[in-house]
């Protein structure tokens, strides 16, 4: 008879990455997120068969729908939104079979769910292991914990942990109350504030660039960093989010998040380990390093804008004050320049520029490294006109991927020089898609691997930092800068970086 040989590595890799028997429960479980983002992961997590062996998935809202109706819903969804396409209708049929549902209009629906993940329990030897995860506004939020706690959601034996979507709170005061209220239920071990940006290969990738090559951690650092720009632009407007985006901006949409975390993760020391202790205590050095803006010193350091009427694609927009559910007299900023300092012993004196916005030009996210001219320079001024200094630029949206700017003799007689990108495509490297952003963050949270989410003590001090900035612009009478929709922003943003002899990267 044959020997089946398994290679050890191999197998201590397929068994670390194979979550256990649990049960998935999603609150705002018929919303646009499950719609969108979650089902189809999860969806895509089984057609890989990375879901556990035995496993549920329960949603739970307000509408009375039955586990045939919710099924049928969510079919369409996948069918729609999924990477891949078309939708395997086995797979399909296999895990539509481990999704339920259970109406939650008031307590006694709490008291239904509890009693539907026992049985499940049971039925499926899930092992009362239970993942929550919070896909419904966030004012909801503190009443569903709450919910979960007294209603006995937990189990009696398995673990339990829960998945918060941001914002996480609207301020750090607030960031504060939600986790108290959290820490009533769950432990912060067993708390997942989730930052999607951070699932991302090429954001994952930014700390394999840095720490598994022995080429670029020498010269990350102020001695041959000029300076570093995190680009994160869209073409989109509000769309049907008026309401919250009146309330959050773009300051506490993106830059106390998203923009905050790829900081954090350029200007980090290397961890001690790839776990998520170390990861994370790096991280929130770095944001408590994190130089605070004053209101006196606003005008150099932060620029807020807003859009009016312009063109996207060659199509006509309105103006932010003329979508629809906007105050006419709005002060909501759509657009944040910045200009930030991480006062270290590795990035003292180094600007970090940040820059967001709706309605500009082209949808980008990506961070460029941008190092210091060559100390002395061999060539005539004339042979070096073509040449732009080394840059390094981490791609993480749409097209993911890393180019590096270097200077190149072009090939005529005597010398002239020209700036040449080498690039790295994630897609033509691998020819693989690479996995969604939520696949990757609701495996690693089914399996407890809290290095990609947040911490309290990272919220907390993205809070320390954008609250200021926030209560200077509220208490000063001028608007925000206009800027067409189409343009990369207001006029007063480019002063911002122009005064320090730099401009913004052409993304």
């Amino acid at each position: 008879m044959a020997t089946t040989i398994v290679n050890p590595l191999r197998e201590g890799l397929r068994l670390a990455r194979t979550p256990e028997p649990s049960t998935i429960v999603i609150f705002g479980g018929s919303g646009d997120l499950t719609q969108r983002k979650l089902m189809p992961a999860l969806y895509n997590l089984a057609l890989q068969r990375l879901l556990p062996g035995s496993f549920s998935i329960v949603g739970s809202a307000r509408q009375p729908l039955t586990d045939d109706q919710y099924r049928a819903e969510l079919h369409d969804a996948v069918g729609e939104h999924s990477r891949t396409k078309p939708l395997n209708e086995e797979v399909w049929k296999t895990f539509a079979e481990h999704l339920f549902f259970v109406p939650t209009p008031d307590d006694h629906g709490y008291d239904a769910l509890r009693e539907r993940l026992d049985h499940l329990d049971v039925e499926l030897g899930t092992n009362a292991n239970r993942l929550f995860y919070l896909a419904t506004p966030p004012g909801s939020y503190a009443a569903i914990v709450k919910a979960i706690g007294v209603h006995g959601l937990r189990g009696r034996t398995g673990w339990a942990r829960i998945v918060v979507e941001k914002p996480f709170g609207r301020d750090r005061q607030s960031a504060r109350e939600l986790t108290e209220t959290i820490h009533q239920v769950f432990r912060e071990d067993e708390v997942f504030r989730i930052d999607h940006y951070l699932g991302k290969e090429t954001v994952q990738n930014i700390l394999v660039m840095r720490f598994a090559n022995g080429i670029f951690e020498p010269i990350w650092n102020r001695q041959y960093v000029d300076h570093v720009q995190i680009t994160a632009a869209e073409t989109i407007g509000v769309e049907e989010r008026a309401g919250y985006y009146e309330q959050a901006g773009a300051m506490r949409d993106i830059v106390q998040n998203h923009l905050l975390q790829l900081l954090a993760l350029v200007a980090m020391e290397p961890p001690a380990a790839f776990d998520d202790k170390a990861v994370r205590d790096e991280k929130v050095k770095v944001l408590r390093a994190l130089r605070a803006i004053r209101a006196e010193d606003l005008p150099d350091h932060a620029v807020r804008g807003q859009y009016t009427h312009g063109f996207i694609e060659g199509v006509a927009v309105p103006g932010y004050r003329e979508e629809p559910g906007i105050a006419k007299d709005s002060r909501t900023e759509t657009y944040v320049a910045l200009k930030g300092f991480v006062d270290n012993w590795r990035w003292e004196g180094t600007p970090f520029y940040m820059r967001t916005g709706k309605r500009l030009p082209k949808r980008t996210t990506e961070i460029a490294i941008q190092f210091r001219v060559a100390p002395h320079q061999l060539f005539s001024r004339e042979a070096s006109a073509g040449l732009d200094p080394n840059a390094l630029v981490l791609r993480i949206q749409p097209d993911e991927g890393v180019s590096l700017k270097f200077g190149a003799k072009v090939p005529v007689q005597g010398i002239r020089i020209r700036s040449v990108n080498m690039d790295f495509d994630y897609g033509a490297s691998f020819m693989v898609d690479a996995p969604d952003a939520y696949e990757t963050l609701i495996l690693d949270a089914l399996r407890g691997d809290a290095t990609l989410f947040t911490r309290r003590d990272e919220v907390d001090q993205q809070w320390a930092f954008v609250d200021p900035i926030i209560a200077a612009w509220a208490a000063s009478p001028e608007p925000p800068y206009f800027y067409e929709a189409g343009s990369w922003g207001p006029p007063e943003a480019d002063a911002l970086i122009e005064q320090d002899g730099r401009e913004w990267r052409k993304a």
